[in-house]
């Protein structure tokens, strides 16, 4: 009735059923195991050697100021995407737990940038009422 697979488990093959048929096989949703080509994992190895390269390239070439910490962080947050969509499987999740995870980072960077913009306005104001910079 119920055959052994590669990752451990059964499924049913009772008259013709599919696997991912759960009414009839019994088998619970999050008991299902999907998986993925290896040219999806050969495919997002290959972009992370890219953007690491890129990123190397960036001291290599001797790049200053706000411009190579720009590129140092888009290539890092692009590489942490990229593994956190498909090795941490966020790719197949559901929307909601993808919000839970994401959305809190991007309202830190958004809140980062609230606070470098009113630091200028800290120094303004400290410069008039001081008269002198720090």
């Amino acid at each position: 009735m119920a055959e052994a697979t590669a990752n451990g488990l059964g499924q049913h093959t009772l008259h013709g059923t599919q696997a991912h048929d759960t009414a009839a096989t019994g088998i619970a949703p999050a008991e299902v195991h999907q998986e993925h080509p290896i040219k999806l994992y050969l495919v997002v190895w290959g972009w992370l050697f890219i953007l690491s390269a890129c990123s190397y390239l960036v001291d290599y070439v001797g790049l200053q100021g706000y411009l190579r910490w720009s590129l140092i962080l888009i290539f890092m947050m692009l590489k942490a995407g990229l593994i956190v969509a498909v090795f941490m499987h966020m790719a197949w999740e559901r929307l909601a737990l993808t919000y839970a995870i994401i959305l809190p980072p991007i309202l830190v960077l958004v809140f980062v940038a609230m606070m470098v913009f009113e630091s200028e306005y800290t120094l303004i104001t400290r410069t008039l009422f001081f008269g002198t910079e720090p």
